[in-house]
Parts: C-alpha cells; sequence; structure tokens
C-alpha cells in the first residue's frame, strides 16, 4: 500500500469536507467596513440634527425649518443642491459624481397634528395640541441623507463609480409630495432607488401596502332658522348623514381587503341653524390599485344620492391617491444579506426599561425591544397595514425598502409612544443602523453590473405593460390647504 504525505492527506480531506464549505466565510468588503466606521464618527452630528427636526415637529408641506436643515447638512457634505423641485418648497434634491449608474435615496420629515410629546415613557405632552414625530420622520431623512453621505465620499475617493442622488420627500402624512416630484421627471433616470422607514423591527420589507385614493365632499344647501321655519332649509347635514350611513351600509358588500374612512371637517356650526355646508374627508384603500378602483368610484357616486335625497347641492375634489408597492425581491435579498451582516442592535438596560414602559403604559406585552434578523418574508398578495407614497416612486423605479427598529415591539403607531422614542437613544440607535445597512447595499449596487441587471429585469417583469399615472389632479401641489 502507498503512504500519502501528512500534508497532501491534509490538503485533501479540506477539499473534500463539506464542513469546511460551511465554514468559509467571504472575505469582508473593506468599503462596508468603511461605512460602519464613517456612521459611527458622524453619529453624534446625525443625532443632533435629527433632535432638531423633532423638535421642529412641522406637518405637510410646512416642513420648512426641517428641509433648510437638511438641505444645509447635504451641502456641508459635498452636495450639490436644488430646492424647491416638484412645485413644492420644502421639497429638495441632493446630487453628486456623474455618470452612471444613479443610485436614489429617500428621506420623509413631516410630522402628524397634535402628537406632541416629551421624551418620557408616559403620555406627556411638550407642547398642548402640536404636531409630534409619531411615524419617525425625523429620523427618516437623517438616516438616508447620511447614508448618501458615505457613498458621495467614496465617489469622491473614486472608490466607487457613478451618481448618488438623495430626495428629500415631505408631506408623505398627507397629500404625498413624492406625486408631484415624479411627475416633475425628476426620478426618472434613477437606476434604482434606496429606501427606509422607521419601525419596531428590523427588517427587509418586502410587502407591498395599501393603494389608497383621498377625496373631499362638499354639500351646499339653504340655511333657516331650525325651529322657526325648518321649511326654508336644505340641510347639508342631512345630506353628510345620509352619505355616511350609506358608507357603512355598503362595508357589508365589499372585500375583506378594503377600508373606507372619513373625516367629517365641518357638520354645521350651531344647533339652531339648518346648515348649509357640510365637509368630509374620504380615504378608500385596497391591497391594489386595481381592487381600488371600483371601490373608489362607487363611493364617490353614492355622494350624488345623498345630494339628491336631502335635496342639496354636492361636489367631489380629488386630493391624491398612491399606489401598492411593487416589490423588488432580488434587491431585497441584498438588503437581506447586509441585515444579516450587521446582526441586531444591542441595547442597554435603560433602554429596555424605557420600552418595557412605553408598553405597559399603551397596554402591550412587556417584551421590550426587539431587533432580531430574521429570515426575509414571502411576500403576500394581500398584505394590509398602512399606505406610502413609496408605492409610486416603486412603479417608477426598482425600490428596495427596509425598517429598523426605532420604538418597543408592538407600539401603536402615529402615537405618543413613537415620538418619545424617536426623540432619545432608542430611536437614534435604529436611524445610525439604517443608514449602515443602507450605505452597505448601495455598495453593492454600484460594484455589482449584473445584480443591477437582474433587479431592473424584476421590475421590468413585474410591472409588465402598465403604465403608471399618478392619482392627482391637475394643477400645483395644494400647499396651504393645511389638516
Amino acid at each position: 500500500m502507498k503512504t500519502i504525505s501528512l500534508g497532501i492527506a491534509t490538503a485533501l480531506c479540506l477539499l473534500i469536507s463539506p464542513s469546511f464549505a460551511q465554514k468559509a466565510k467571504p472575505k469582508p468588503n473593506p468599503l462596508k467596513q468603511e461605512v460602519q466606521q464613517t456612521i459611527e464618527s458622524r453619529f453624534a452630528e446625525m443625532t443632533e440634527l435629527s433632535d432638531k427636526i423633532w423638535a421642529f415637529e412641522e406637518t405637510a408641506f410646512h416642513e420648512t425649518q426641517s428641509a433648510a436643515a437638511l438641505s444645509a447638512y447635504a451641502e456641508e457634505l459635498g452636495f450639490k443642491v436644488t430646492r424647491g423641485v416638484g412645485e413644492i418648497p420644502t421639497a429638495f434634491m441632493a446630487e453628486y459624481g456623474s455618470g452612471s449608474p444613479i443610485i436614489g435615496i429617500m428621506g420623509e420629515f413631516d410630522a402628524l397634528p397634535g402628537l406632541s410629546q416629551n421624551k418620557v415613557p408616559f403620555k406627556s405632552p411638550l407642547n398642548e395640541g402640536a404636531p409630534g414625530h409619531g411615524c419617525g420622520h425625523n429620523l427618516f431623512g437623517v438616516a438616508s441623507l447620511s447614508a448618501a453621505g458615505v457613498i458621495k465620499d467614496m465617489i469622491a475617493e473614486g472608490k466607487l463609480q457613478g451618481t448618488i442622488r438623495f430626495y428629500g420627500t415631505p408631506a408623505e402624512e398627507k397629500y404625498f409630495g413624492k406625486l408631484w416630484m415624479i411627475r416633475s421627471g425628476i426620478m426618472d433616470d434613477v437606476d434604482i432607488m434606496m429606501d427606509w422607514h422607521p419601525g419596531d423591527e428590523t427588517e427587509t420589507d418586502v410587502q407591498k401596502g395599501l393603494a389608497l385614493v383621498d377625496f373631499i365632499v362638499e354639500f351646499n344647501g339653504q340655511a333657516a332658522h331650525a325651529s322657526g321655519d325648518p321649511w326654508n332649509g336644505r340641510s347639508a347635514s342631512d345630506a353628510l348623514e345620509l352619505y355616511t350611513a350609506g358608507i357603512n351600509y355598503y362595508r357589508e358588500h365589499i372585500k375583506p381587503t378594503v377600508r373606507i374612512h372619513y373625516h367629517i371637517q365641518d357638520g354645521g356650526q350651531v344647533v339652531n341653524v339648518v346648515p348649509d355646508y357640510s365637509r368630509l374627508w374620504v380615504r378608500v384603500r385596497d391591497t391594489s390599485r386595481e381592487g381600488l378602483m371600483p371601490v373608489w368610484k362607487q363611493v364617490e357616486k353614492m355622494s350624488e344620492g345623498a345630494a339628491i335625497m336631502a335635496n342639496v347641492t354636492h361636489k367631489v375634489t380629488l386630493v391624491s391617491g398612491v399606489h401598492e408597492i411593487l416589490v423588488n425581491r432580488t434587491g431585497s435579498a441584498v438588503m437581506q444579506a447586509n441585515l444579516e451582516a450587521l446582526g441586531p442592535i444591542s441595547y442597554t438596560e435603560e433602554e429596555q426599561d424605557f420600552a418595557k414602559k412605553i408598553q405597559e403604559a399603551t397596554g402591550k406585552p412587556q417584551i421590550g425591544l426587539v431587533s432580531e434578523i430574521k429570515p426575509m418574508k414571502e411576500t403576500l398578495e394581500h398584505s394590509m397595514g398602512g399606505s406610502t407614497d413609496v408605492g409610486d416612486v416603486s412603479w417608477v423605479v426598482p425600490t428596495i425598502r427596509m425598517s429598523a427598529t426605532t420604538a418597543p415591539n408592538g407600539t401603536p403607531w402615529h402615537s405618543w409612544a413613537v415620538v418619545a422614542s424617536g426623540g432619545m437613544s432608542i430611536g437614534h440607535k435604529g436611524m445610525a443602523y439604517a443608514a449602515k445597512a443602507l450605505a452597505m447595499t448601495m455598495v453593492d449596487l454600484y460594484q455589482n453590473e449584473s445584480l443591477r441587471t437582474e433587479i431592473k429585469a424584476e421590475f421590468k417583469e413585474k410591472k409588465g405593460d402598465y403604465v403608471y399615472k399618478g392619482i392627482i389632479p391637475d394643477g400645483p401641489p395644494p400647499l396651504n390647504a393645511g389638516y
């Protein structure tokens, strides 16, 4: 029997052993390591900027200070900034580099009315009745711009080639500012778009959300004395009540995926006058634009019936609407790999205690903060939840999305609890984490042309022959409509 030298035998074992292949790890990408180091070095200035926006607490189309602070920071980082894009004073675009690929990243910064809150784990308004960042958008814009800033430095140093573009996108909570930005054409040449959102878990976001449409219904009648001569009145309030009753009866005959909301904005002013004017804001949602359209048209048509019954006139005005998200799983898989490389966020005992107190105050299980990185989920045909104008962007350019933990698990969103968490270290940690994951994924996109080709191919296949058209009225955005 021939003998084999120990060195050759060892080499053969390594080549054929399955366990050796499993233990082998890819070499760390030095640019991704640089991403993490740079974000850490800028963490203090990111936190300061986020806290400023948290304190500005500005609502849709009125984010003057927030947009100014973000765009000024973009200029400090070396971007060329274009303000007032899409006919929106608070919308802006920050760009650096030249040529392709053009990678975009979006950042929101509007607050919600009535959610002002101190940085404490119980309800305590900072400014009674004032707005607050109940969706974490004070963290959103800062993380995205910071991620773009890291990529900008790498392009400037010749480590990456192409163009990086940050979009400051106002009015996501109402009116959906991205629709007018899309209409202006400033996203048409983007190869791939990046997006994230604050949340109560850290994950790659592969659900579609809901398509949506908003419209205003107004009824006009004839005022009269409610007791002296009510027969001379034609009540706009009656029409409003008949209309909402019709909507509520209609609920039995729509699919479970549909949501209908309304908010009575004016139902009359005093009890002793037959009101000659009423107004309500109506919102219809479904898991797809195709499902949304017939329900929207039926609910809209019902307002005419209410007007006929009350013998008044009516007017329907489109506000805006959004598409569901066109999920790109090829791009999402790249994001998933980077989340797994980063691992979960670490929290102190004090942060977990803060989180549990919020959960106690909001009636949720007191399990604290969750940032475990779970496997990427399947994309559901009918995923429920909220709506976003990111959906419209995803029908124009392939879009990769994620969420990062910025509030305790189970936290009621659009609430004081999110405002409290987003103004302290829990939110700050999620913001920095998102910036790292976004920038690491962009490194992959810049370095891998075939990956970009695959992402675009999936986008083209899923979009099919659908020609995108935004659900917005003609004319400029409703800048002064307010809440």
